[in-house]
């Protein structure tokens, strides 16, 4: 793909950046955000094309299934097919924060986001800008910001120099993302199981779930 110049930047702070991010989302756009982690690039899980160019700017594997954000709990249950009782138990606890809950996903969203299409990730994030776009354009397939097998992007400047704006249609600059990873726990398994251990220790989880 031919790099096209860098993606226009607009800062999280400024009013517009929530209303161009959400117009750039419905029109089936990637869009890169400041997350509680690292920078990501979004997709709407209802734009089937959206997802498919996070895919193809990052040069991710279809193997490797992409986490969805979301910035309300019915949007969780919209996205599940089946809601367990263990993940309502931990997001209860942890939401929002950095836990990301394993849940059965319906066959079509699945085979979009990719890996087996069985199971989604979710997390409700603490960062504003995000929660509020997730409100406004609804739950969001993420990845972190940066070509594959590189290093994730930390800030917007590291955004605009890794991608151009044929890859990515607007980058929200919310200043350095250096945060720890989230806990992810697969629910759809009894007892729930430890994918990997982030910002939330294991033993809270388990704690949690006595």
């Amino acid at each position: 793909m031919t790099r096209v110049g860098a993606p226009p930047v607009l800062d999280a702070a400024d009013p517009a950046a929530l209303e161009a991010a959400a117009l750039e989302l419905a029109d089936g756009q990637v869009v890169a955000i400041p997350t509680d982690t690292v920078y990501g690039l979004a997709a709407r899980i209802d734009r089937p094309g959206g997802m498919a160019a996070l895919f193809s700017a990052k040069g991710r594997p279809p193997a490797l299934a992409l986490p969805v954000l979301v910035g309300r709990w019915r949007q969780a249950r919209e996205v599940a097919s089946r809601w367990p009782r263990s993940a309502s138990m931990l997001a209860a606890r942890f939401w929002p924060g950095a836990l990301t809950v394993v849940v059965p996903v319906d066959g079509e969203l699945g085979s979009y986001l990719g890996g087996d299409g069985t199971s989604v990730g979710l997390r409700r994030p603490h960062q504003r800008f995000v929660q509020a776009l997730c409100r406004r354009a609804g739950p969001l397939a993420t990845t972190s910001a940066n070509r594959h097998g590189a290093a994730p992007c930390t800030t917007a400047s590291q955004v605009c120099e890794a991608f151009g704006a044929d890859e990515v249609a607007l980058v929200v600059d919310g200043g350095t993302c250096e945060g720890q990873p989230s806990t992810v726990v697969d629910c759809t398994v009894s007892p729930p199981a430890c994918l990997r251990e982030g910002g939330i220790p294991w033993s809270w989880i388990e704690a949690s779930l006595r």
